[in-house]
């Protein structure tokens, strides 16, 4: 009994956490300015993440990175890797589906988790070069600064960093991902 219990334990908090995830995006739109227009072809590939708001999935994460590949049938394939703890430390890959839910711009995607549930993706801020990105969520507790170098200076940094700040996002969480 005691090993069915720890098991249970886990799914049911991931299910009332991914839950939580959710919001009436769909029916309202976003709840905030995102990017003006994002060419899809060129924001697909490899992103280093250098900033993030930990979830129970990637509280320990370091050297993470986000993958994005276009499927043939149009969805987003994309892999979301990472060490636990130090650069040496165990390999963690997920793999969300994702897909673009506002043609117009292709700033507002929908990720689905685990084939469970699917979470509101937004793209803020990218630069015209596509080399830096601010990904956030609807209730602006989730966010992500990325680019497509491992490493990123400070000024560049504060200055993603200052887009959440400008859109009031919470950042008491949000954290700078160790990437070596």
């Amino acid at each position: 009994m005691k090993r069915m219990y720890k098991p249970l334990v886990l799914i049911t908090g991931l299910l009332i956490g991914l839950t939580a995830c959710r919001s009436n995006v769909d029916i309202a739109g976003p709840n905030q300015k995102l990017a003006d227009s994002v060419d899809l072809k060129r924001f697909l590939g490899k992103w280093y993440v250098h900033g993030f708001t930990p979830t129970f999935l990637d509280k320990n994460a370091v050297n993470a990175t986000e993958t994005y590949k276009l499927g043939e049938d149009g969805k987003i394939n994309t892999t979301y890797a990472f060490r636990k703890h130090e650069p040496g430390g165990k390999q963690k890959t997920y793999k969300p589906v994702g897909w673009v839910h506002d043609k117009r711009t292709s700033a507002e995607w929908r990720m689905r988790f685990f084939g469970l549930f699917t979470a509101p993706y937004y793209i803020l801020y990218v630069d015209e070069n596509y080399e830096t990105t601010v990904v956030g969520h609807p209730k602006k507790e989730l966010a992500w600064i990325m680019s497509r170098s491992p490493q990123a200076d400070s000024d560049t940094y504060n200055r993603l960093l200052d887009e959440l700040k400008n859109r009031d996002y919470k950042l008491e969480r949000f954290r700078r991902m160790q990437q070596e």
